[in-house]
């Protein structure tokens, strides 16, 4: 069975931020009720490889049965692109995942595009912190429907 971990950071104040996204997948499997252990870190971002280290050793799987979920400002927004074995990229919580397993890419990620701000004054921090737009709010349940169809198909 899949361990399927959505990144985020806790608390009310990140809340429906776009670097929540992951943890919104989630609450839609556990919604859909999908037959895989689902994990919502809730440690910051930066700080998340520690629990899904002790997740993956918890039910004794292999990494190639974990799929993390996050948020990708080199994507476009709405779009998808599911791949394993690869870096980080400068996402601190996939970093943060490979760290605590010393290295070790042979996970899959589903990194979902949240674009990047414009104008590019914006920090990129600030932006993936920041609340949807309201044209982003309209799509994003389609979003992340679309994205626990893409997981879902993993499972099967």
């Amino acid at each position: 069975m899949k361990l399927i971990v959505g990144l985020g950071n806790p608390g009310i104040e990140y809340e429906r931020t776009r670097h929540n996204v992951g943890t919104l997948v989630i609450e839609e499997l556990k919604r859909r009720g999908v037959k895989a252990h689902l994990l919502e870190p809730k440690s910051y971002m930066n700080r998340s490889g520690e629990e899904v280290q002790k997740a993956v050793a918890y039910y004794k799987l292999p990494l190639t049965e974990l799929i993390v979920v996050h948020d990708d400002a080199d994507l476009p927004f709405g779009s998808f692109k599911m791949e394993a074995g690869r870096g980080s990229a400068g996402h601190n919580g996939v970093q943060s995942i490979i760290d605590a397993f010393g290295g070790e890419k042979s996970f899959t990620r589903l990194r979902i595009g949240i674009s990047r701000p414009t104008p590019s004054e914006i920090p990129l921090e600030d932006w993936v912190l920041g609340r949807w737009s309201a044209d982003e709010v309209a799509q994003l349940n389609r979003v992340i429907e679309e994205s626990a169809d893409l997981i879902q198909n993993e499972l099967v």
